[in-house]
């Protein structure tokens, strides 16, 4: 029997997110597999607001979403980027910056709300995302929520100042209302 997901909404980014953000982007743990620049810190508190107003204002591609937990705690952030309204996929990205939700189901319980609202509300047909080879909590979660493997991008990404492959994974709005999860 599968253990139930947590509860997680959604919501809107609000500036003072800016405060969490920053404070998880300076762990190392949080952000080793997150595309960000090999500079550390990578960014200020003023950059990082001005990202989020970014996100807020839909300025930079990303549909952006808070992840807040059963107990209305903000614990990391979900988007879709990359949005080709032609062909109708997006891709997805995710990170549970408290480290205190990792290992929980919070980012399946996410993920599942990104992509019914991705598949619902913006009508795509997939959802694919890009994971490094060596991310095995990552890839075994995505597998988890039902991501299938499409293929290898070799030497997809530059971290620290190495190229490393990553994954290929994608959710077919088909397959996504076939799983047990959207049911919920």
């Amino acid at each position: 029997m599968q253990k139930a997901l947590p509860k997680v909404k959604l919501r809107d980014l609000v500036i003072e997110d800016a405060e969490d953000r920053y404070a998880w982007c300076l762990d190392v743990e949080v952000t080793k597999y997150l595309n960000m620049p090999d500079k550390y810190t990578p960014f200020s508190i003023e950059e990082t607001r001005n990202w989020i107003i970014q996100c807020i204002e839909k300025k930079n591609g990303y549909d952006q979403k808070a992840i807040i937990s059963e107990h209305g705690k903000h614990i990391g952030w979900v988007d879709l980027k990359n949005i080709d309204r032609l062909n109708q996929h997006a891709e997805l990205g995710i990170a549970i910056g408290d480290k205190s939700y990792w290992g929980k189901g919070y980012g399946i319980a996410a993920m599942h709300e990104m992509l019914k609202y991705g598949f619902r509300e913006l009508s795509l047909n997939k959802i694919w995302l890009r994971v490094e080879v060596d991310n095995e909590r990552a890839i075994t979660s995505y597998k988890k929520a039902g991501y299938v493997e499409e293929g290898i991008l070799r030497q997809d990404r530059l971290r620290n100042w190495m190229f490393v492959d990553r994954l290929r994974m994608s959710m077919l709005k088909e397959e996504y209302f076939a799983n047990s999860l959207s049911q919920s």
